[in-house]
Order: structure tokens, then sequence, then C-alpha cells
């Protein structure tokens, strides 16, 4: 994949979170609840998940929300048609953490590895 130097620049800042994320990937399926966890990563406020990182707090770029596919489809952001692709992809990425990467450049799917430097960006199973 040729990767956008905006793009690594978001993969080198998000380095850092993975632990935290790991955990809270772990978390989320071992309490049962959801098999689908999805990270939001944001600059500003948003109205989607718990917030489990705080930029101001990480003095970072970036804060984040834990949710799951289930809020995405409750808030619409997934379509109810899109939920057996977007449960495809994201079993096809198992090692992966799932991040909804709110920016300038626009709101994307990327699944960061959790355990290598090499991450991928997908199309967005949003798309209507």
């Amino acid at each position: 994949m040729n990767k956008t130097p905006l793009y690594k620049q978001l993969e080198r800042e998000l380095s850092g979170y993975k632990k935290i994320l790991s955990q809270a990937a772990e978390v989320i399926r071992d309490q049962d609840v959801s098999l689908f966890p999805i990270f939001v990563i944001h600059q500003n406020i948003v109205d989607i998940g718990i917030n489990i990182v705080d930029k101001e707090a990480v003095k970072g770029n970036w804060s984040v929300n834990a949710s799951t596919l289930e809020e995405f489809v409750t808030k619409q952001i997934i379509t109810e048609e899109k939920v057996e692709d977007f449960q495809a992809l994201y079993r096809s990425h198992h090692d992966d953490l799932c991040l909804f990467a709110l920016s300038e450049l626009g709101a994307n799917f990327i699944f960061l590895p959790q355990n290598t430097e090499e991450a991928t960006e997908s199309e967005s199973a949003t798309d209507n």
C-alpha cells in the first residue's frame, strides 16, 4: 500500500496508544460488550463512545473514545445493509485495532496492527 505522508504521521502519533487500546479491546470482548470494538480517534469533542484517552492529559494530538459496532449501527454511522461487510472486513484484520479516525482528512476506518509497524487503511464500510 502506498501510504500518504499524513497517514504515516497519524500512524506514528498513534503508536503510543496501542497498549491502552489493546487492553480496552480485550475488556470490551471479555466482558461480552461486543465482538467488534471500535476506537474513535478525534481532536474535537464527539458524541460517540466513552472517552478513554484525553489528548490534554497525555499531551498528544488525539483523544480516543471506545465504541462498538453496535453503537455505530444505532447512530447510523454504519447502515444495517453494511453490517455484514463490515464484520467480514473486521474479521480479516483480527490482529488489528479498528480505529475510526476523524480528522481534516475526513472520517476513515483504519486498522492498526497491535504488534507490528505495518498498518492498513481501509475504504469506509459506511458508504451508502
